[in-house]
């Protein structure tokens, strides 16, 4: 008899916290698989800049192994590294000088000059390989000046 007497008085209120701790772990859960899917996707566009960073120092490396550093010639390299990374790499002549006195013991007059080229490089990393653009694409340049120690050209002016 006594355990009527006691279900009479029951309400409910277990079903009531069940329910709503209920809520607070599908809250809770859906909170963790957002947070998951924007790391994953912070983790994607770091690798794609990556990609393209690399894409970048190899088309340097390319363009410096040409060898051909003509102030008359521009060296012009396009390539694909994949098929989602490209680069165009470039060397342009950009000045002559002196040759620095701590470089050389070489002084005015004696026929050599620094010829100062810059590399540059510009690689893209695109998440479509079809080529196609998307918010997700990343590009990256770098640039690389050097001199070589050249002779004297006929009009230091040009």
């Amino acid at each position: 008899m006594k355990n009527v007497k006691y279900a009479k008085r029951q309400t409910g209120a277990a079903l009531v916290v069940g329910l709503v701790l209920l809520v607070v772990v599908t809250v809770l859960a859906i909170s963790g698989m957002n947070t998951a899917t924007t790391e994953l996707a912070m983790a994607r566009n770091d690798q794609n800049y990556e990609n393209a960073f690399q894409a970048a120092e190899n088309g340097l490396e390319q363009a410096l192994a040409q060898g051909s550093f003509d102030p008359a010639i521009a060296v012009n390299i396009q390539q694909n590294v994949t098929a989602h990374e490209s680069f165009t790499a470039t060397i342009q002549y950009v000045d002559e000088t002196m040759v620095p006195d701590r470089a050389f013991s070489l002084g005015i007059g004696s026929g050599v000059r620094a010829h100062h080229f810059a590399a540059t490089s510009v690689a893209a990393s695109k998440r479509d390989a079809g080529g196609g653009d998307t918010d997700r694409d990343a590009v990256d340049t770098h640039i690389q000046s050097f001199y070589v120690i050249g002779a004297e050209s006929p009009n230091p002016f040009n």
